[in-house]
């Protein structure tokens, strides 16, 4: 049944506490894989004022440089004024890292081990995943969330630039997208706060975003005179990042999924290497429901795996396509069932993921994303997906490739 509704999303910029702890996270990631692709990485990093902290499990070859790592993401995202608390290279970083748990160990392995059911690689952990797509937006990605993002782009684009010399490392932004019969049809609402320096005024900060931020990022078809523009809404944002709060790795889950239309299982992406499902089980999904939409076998469709530890296959597989689809659910399935393998170890190979190219997906969500690194963006299943579609009923199977086509063009 269509819906009319007004759906919200936010973003964060790379300068957001918790945002902060996921670019140092992926980025110990990414140093770890670097020199050791098999490395076992769950780093998990807290931030506040002058104090960062790195713990977790890590079990690597590789020698990397912790404080130095944490140093050199702090100085990219642009805490380096000199009235920054938190600054490149005056915070404190502590060390808190273990090697993995080796009964953990034991059931990602692929060996026999006592108690284990099979010698293959099985999940890093149980836990369920979500992965989603729709029609509405070229990315094939809710509307809300990428307009999101674009707004926190731009804004760290021009801020890197240096030109805007007022402009401050903490963001957020956040779009409000009015549907009509499930389709977005107007922007309501923009919200986008920036941190600032002291003395810039905020006549000027509000002038700014909407002219050279909100106005030339957002469609100007869904802008209209009753769009309302709220920037910086408290009248002042001076202290930010981990001075004005805590951070921590994790903690911008629907930032980093769907925005919220899309439902999340609940364990964050960053610092996790891909033998956590939380992570490559999460690509997985999107890379499934990208290129069910992309085939148009629905405008909308979202995957649900879940999975134990140390067990190779997903204890369930559940799909849904809001009615969109151009097969039964159940059968689409099955179809996905054939074109696409879910044990932990043929995720890692489709998708090519044992490379360090996490610190790309940290920022601005990590679906969406025009990048050949990105592997869980291609469509490149879509003929694969039509034609084992076409099995499911052979009778129909012309109407539905034809109906299938027709959902691309719409």
């Amino acid at each position: 049944m269509s819906k009319n509704y007004i759906f919200s999303s936010e973003s964060v910029g790379e300068g957001h506490p918790d945002k902060v702890c996921d670019t140092i996270s992926d980025a110990v990631l990414d140093a770890c894989l670097t020199q050791d692709p098999s490395s076992r990485v769950a780093c998990e990093t807290y931030a506040k004022s002058n104090l960062v902290v790195v713990g977790g499990e890590i079990t690597t070859k590789a020698k990397p440089d912790f404080n130095a790592i944490a140093r050199e993401a702090i100085r990219e995202i642009g805490y380096t004024h000199d009235d920054d608390v938190f600054h490149a290279d005056r915070v404190l970083i502590l060390n808190a890292i273990t090697s993995q748990s080796p009964d953990i160990k034991q059931g990602v392995d692929a060996k026999a081990a006592e108690g284990k059911k099979t010698a293959e690689q099985g999940a890093g952990d149980q836990g369920l995943m979500f992965g989603y797509a729709t029609n509405e937006t070229p990315e094939l990605m809710p509307a809300p969330i990428m307009f999101a993002h674009q707004l926190g782009r731009e804004l760290t684009r021009i801020r890197k630039t240096g030109a805007v010399k007022w402009l401050r490392p903490d963001a957020k932004s956040q779009v409000s997208v009015q549907y009509v019969n499930d389709q977005p049809v107007r922007i309501t609402n923009v919200v986008v706060s920036t941190q600032h320096s002291a003395d810039a005024k905020h006549r000027t900060i509000e002038r700014f975003i909407i002219d050279e931020i909100i106005k030339k990022v957002l469609p100007a078809h869904l802008l209209d005179k009753k769009t309302v523009y709220l920037v910086n809404p408290t009248g002042r944002f001076v202290v930010g990042g981990p001075q004005g709060d805590t951070g921590l790795t994790g903690r911008k889950i629907i930032v980093d999924s769907y925005g919220g239309m899309g439902r999340h299982g609940g364990g964050c992406f960053s610092g996790k290497d891909p033998s956590k499902v939380d992570r490559s089980a999460a690509y997985m999904g999107r890379y499934v429901a990208k290129n069910i939409v992309a085939a148009g076998l629905a405008s909308s469709a979202e995957i649900q795996f879940a999975y134990a530890i140390g067990y190779p296959d997903p204890v369930s597989v559940c799909i849904n396509t809001f009615g969109t689809g151009v097969v039964s659910d159940e059968d689409l399935e099955r179809v996905v069932a054939e074109v696409f393998s879910f044990k932990p170890a043929a995720i890692i190979k489709q998708l090519n993921l044992l490379r360090p190219i996490y610190s790309k997906t940290t920022n601005y969500g990590h679906f969406g994303k025009n990048d050949p690194d990105i592997t869980w963006e291609k469509t490149d299943k879509v003929q694969a997906l039509r034609k084992a579609a076409s099995k499911c009923a052979p009778a129909v199977a012309a109407a539905t490739l034809k109906k299938a086509a027709a959902v691309v063009k719409g």
